[in-house]
C-alpha cells in the first residue's frame, strides 16, 4: 500500500539555520517520511517511538508518527531542541505520558528527560542513577532505578523506586526494593515492582517487591522466577511478569499473579510454559513475543503468539499471518494501537544502525514499515487535545 510514499529531507535548509545553535556541533535536521495512514480513530493523535541507542553512542533518539497529517518525523529532538548539548542522552530504556509532560527515561545518562508532549520542547530534567522505568499515580511520576553503577557486580546494591512530583518534577520519596527492578505496575493503591538481579548473575533476583503507595514502604517480596523483567496488569487487574531465566538451563517463562478471593494480596496463580521477551494488551487478548538468547547455542529463538488473558490460554502461535514476521531480524519492543487494535513490531536490527518499525492489522497482515533510529524499543500514544 506504500508504493506512492516518498521521503522529505531538509538536511541542507536546516542545516544552515541550526549553524551557531550550538558551538561544537551541528544540529541534526528532522527527516520526514510519509506514511499516509491518516487514522483517527479512538482520539489518538500520534504516538513517540524512542530509540535506545547503543550503549555509550549517546544515540538516544526520538520518532514521531502524526495521525492527523500521516507524516513520520525520525529524530525530532535536536532540531526542536538544539541547545540542549548532549541531546537525550545515552540508552532511552523507557517512554510516557502524563498530562502534558512527555517522559523520557534515559538509563546510562542518569535521568529523565521531560518535554512538552505537544512541542516536544525541554521542560527540564530528574536527575536519578541508572533510571530504568517509568509509571504514573495520583499526580506522581515513579522511576525504578538499579542505584549502583552501571556494572555487572556480585555485590551490587540493592534497587529503589523514586517518587517524582509532576508539577515540580523534585524527587519526593524513595524506596529500597530488591535487585536491579525493572518494570512496575500499581493495583489497588499498592505498586508492584519486577526485581531481576541482572548485575549479579548468576545469582539472580527472583522477587516482586509490594509497595504499599500510602506511606511508600515494601511490604512483602513475593517469589516468581528468576531474573524477573516485565511486569504488566491487563484489564482484570492480573499482573503479566516474565522472567529471563539464566541464559542457559533456566529458560524464559511467563507468570500470572492476581488476588484470590477473600485475600488482599497478589500471589502467582499460573505458570505459561512459553517464552515471552515483551507484551502488549487488545481486548481480552495478549500478545506477545520472545527474543531467548541460550549462552549454550550462542544464538536468538524467536517466537510471536497470542494469548486469552481470561483463560490464560495460548490461542495462536503468531500474530504475524502473512509471513512478514520472516523480515523482521530482533523483535525489540511492541504496541497495539488503543482504539484500532492494530499491533506494532520494533526491530533492533544488529543494534548499531538504523531499526525498523512495522505496523500490522489486527488480523496480522502488514499494513507499512519505516525506517527509525537505533535499537527501536518503546511507544507511547499521545491524544487529542
Amino acid at each position: 500500500m506504500n508504493t506512492g510514499r516518498f521521503s522529505l529531507y531538509f538536511s541542507l535548509l536546516l542545516t544552515l539555520i541550526a549553524v551557531g545553535c550550538r558551538e561544537d556541533e551541528l544540529v541534526v535536521p528532522t527527516e520526514y517520511e510519509i506514511i499516509g495512514d491518516e487514522t483517527r480513530e479512538g482520539g489518538i493523535r500520534g504516538f513517540y517511538l524512542v530509540n535506545e541507542g547503543n550503549m555509550g553512542s549517546n544515540k538516544c533518539t526520538l520518532d514521531f508518527y502524526d495521525y492527523h497529517t500521516g507524516l513520520y518525523s525520525r529524530n525530532f529532538y535536536a532540531e526542536k531542541n538544539p541547545n540542549v548539548i548532549k541531546e537525550l542522552g545515552d540508552v532511552g530504556n523507557d517512554i510516557g505520558i502524563y498530562g502534558s509532560k512527555l517522559y523520557v527515561v534515559v538509563n546510562c545518562s542518569h535521568k529523565v528527560e521531560v518535554l512538552d508532549s505537544r512541542s516536544g520542547l525541554r521542560l527540564g530534567q530528574i536527575d536519578i542513577p541508572n533510571c530504568r522505568y517509568v509509571r504514573f499515580h495520583r499526580s506522581k511520576a515513579y522511576v525504578s532505578s538499579y542505584v549502583g553503577p552501571v556494572l555487572i557486580d556480585p555485590n551490587a546494591p540493592k534497587g529503589a523506586v523514586y517518587e517524582v512530583d509532576t508539577l515540580s518534577l523534585a524527587v519526593t520519596r524513595k524506596v529500597s526494593v530488591g535487585y536491579q527492578p525493572e518494570e512496575m505496575e500499581i493495583v489497588d493503591d499498592y505498586m508492584y515492582v519486577a526485581n531481576s538481579g541482572g548485575y549479579r548473575a548468576p545469582d539472580y533476583d527472583n522477587t516482586v517487591s509490594v509497595i504499599q503507595m500510602v506511606d511508600f514502604k515494601q511490604v512483602q517480596q513475593i517469589p516468581v522466577g528468576i531474573n524477573l523483567h516485565r511486569l504488566k496488569k491487563d484489564k482484570y487487574n492480573k499482573l503479566w511478569v516474565t522472567s529471563r531465566g539464566d541464559y542457559q538451563s533456566r529458560p524464559s517463562r511467563l507468570y500470572v499473579l492476581q488476588k484470590k478471593p477473600g485475600f488482599n494480596q497478589m500471589v502467582v496463580t499460573d505458570t505459561i510454559p512459553v517464552a515471552c521477551s515483551n507484551m502488549a494488551f487488545y481486548g481480552d487478548k495478549m500478545f506477545y513475543y520472545a527474543t531467548e538468547w541460550n549462552n549454550y547455542t550462542a544464538s536468538n529463538s524467536i517466537t510471536y503468539g497470542v494469548i486469552d488473558i481470561r483463560t490464560k490460554e495460548i490461542i495462536s502461535d503468531n500474530f504475524i499471518t502473512d509471513g512478514s514476521e520472516k523480515d523482521i531480524t530482533i523483535p525489540y519492543g511492541i504496541a497495539v494501537h488503543p482504539a484500532t487494535g492494530d499491533i506494532f513490531v520494533t526491530d533492533a536490527k544488529n543494534y548499531v544502525s538504523s531499526g525498523t518499525l512495522y505496523c500490522f492489522t489486527p488480523d496480522g497482515h502488514k499494513k507499512w514499515s519505516v525506517r527509525t533510529g537505533d535499537i527501536p524499543a518503546h511507544i507511547t500514544f499521545l491524544k487529542n487535545e
